[in-house]
């Protein structure tokens, strides 16, 4: 995969290329990759609008192409009402969910490690047992503070291939996308949210960090859940 890094200035592919190159790039990222990993390519898919418009990349290149969702008990209602419309469109999509019992409001007291185990667990179970060897996420180096470093192309854990097919889009350019190819998209955007995640850690605001809403009044305010931080197998990245 290292071989399809053909301009690794990601900065520079943000403001030079235009809306069509960056949809043809990412078609071809996710294509090639596919040719490479198989069955052993799936699509995190956190329902929000840039895993939307990478689902529905994905499903351009292959129908074949499969997909998880990790879900936690503090979704929004309307969250979970989108989640299941979706797997009812997309049944290759699997959802997992981490119902182990955690103290209450965990989310406040330790937000890390509230994440840790709603969400980072059950992503390496998804990851283990669908046997994924190269996962492609929604991530995007204009969202926030903490998504600058990334590359197109990743191997963070040995023998697991991280791919970032929309990298260099800005987030107009996912409405765009979104709108162009009449992607459905979750209702609660329309009530002002940028960012999605758990419902008590989740809030409108008008800072121009898309997560600003975040984890506000916590350390991890405008942060990472950990999914994308965090080792997922048992081996450190090369």
């Amino acid at each position: 995969m290292e071989a399809l890094i053909i301009n690794d200035d990601v900065k520079a592919m943000v403001e030079e290329l235009n809306f069509k190159q960056k949809v043809d790039r990412s078609l071809w990222l996710i294509g090639e990759a596919y040719k490479i990993y198989g069955d052993g390519l799936a699509v995190a898919n956190s329902l929000g609008k840039d895993s939307c418009v990478t689902w529905d990349l994905a499903k351009r290149v292959s129908p074949d192409i499969k997909g998880f969702i990790v879900t936690t008990r503090f979704k929004p209602a309307k969250t979970l009402t989108f989640m299941k419309e979706t797997v009812r469109r997309y049944p290759e999509l699997r959802v997992f969910k981490n119902d182990a019992e955690i103290p209450p409001e965990l989310y406040k007291t330790d937000p890390d490690r509230c994440c840790d185990i709603l969400k980072v667990e059950p992503t390496r179970r998804a990851i283990k047992e669908m046997g994924v060897k190269c996962w492609v996420t929604g991530l995007r180096c204009t969202e926030g503070r903490t998504r600058t470093d990334f590359k197109e192309v990743e191997e963070r854990d040995r023998g697991l291939i991280k791919l970032n097919p929309i990298l260099t889009w800005k987030e107009r350019e996912v409405w765009q996308y979104l709108a162009i190819y009449g992607v459905p998209v979750n209702p609660l955007y329309a009530s002002g949210y940028r960012s999605l995640g758990c419902k008590p850690c989740s809030h409108i605001t008008s800072d121009n960090n898309e997560r600003a809403g975040r984890w506000i009044g916590t350390s991890k305010c405008g942060g990472e859940c950990g999914i994308h931080t965090r080792p997922l197998t048992g081996g450190a990245g090369i």
